[in-house]
């Protein structure tokens, strides 16, 4: 048997013993199932297999290349436009090691698999901003993907 999961509904840790057969989402009891059943928009996985699609609650295919992996463009819908991060720069990300050094804590791993699994990520993101290590993750991104300016000094 696996190891218990966040909680992806109510972001419980080391909770979720359950996941849902519509998206695989992981949550730790009859009430954040019900809370998840009501929000769950994923068509069953025979179902998604028998359309042809390989992501829940992925586009129907248009854009998609024949047989190819699903692209950031697949995946974010229109509005989300600004908020997209150029390809080059999340590639930076990978070849950091200040930030390979930081994804070996456990407990940060274990708090970017909570946000990632749950269903209301927006407010579990402003609870764990008040942590120091994730706060220490999430400045180290930035200044990779977004680099400080240098400020104009003048030489003396």
């Amino acid at each position: 048997m696996r190891a218990p999961r966040p909680c992806g509904v109510c972001g419980a840790a080391d909770a979720a013993k359950y996941r849902c057969p519509r998206c695989a989402a992981a949550y730790c009891s009859v009430p954040c199932c019900r809370t998840h059943r009501e929000r769950c928009t994923a068509e069953p996985a025979a179902e998604r297999r028998a359309a042809g699609q390989a992501f829940p609650g992925g586009p129907s295919g248009a854009g998609r290349r024949a047989g190819g992996p699903w692209s950031v463009e697949d995946i974010l819908a229109d509005g989300e436009e600004q908020d997209r991060v150029p390809l080059q720069k999340l590639q930076l990300l990978g070849e950091s090691e200040e930030l390979r050094g930081l994804l070996l804590n456990p407990h940060l791993r274990q708090l970017l698999l909570t946000v990632d699994q749950a269903e209301d990520k927006s407010s579990l993101m402003k609870k764990y901003m008040q942590e120091p290590l994730f706060v220490e993750f999430a400045d180290c991104c930035l200044r990779i993907v977004e680099p400080p300016e240098k400020e104009n000094i003048l030489p003396e």
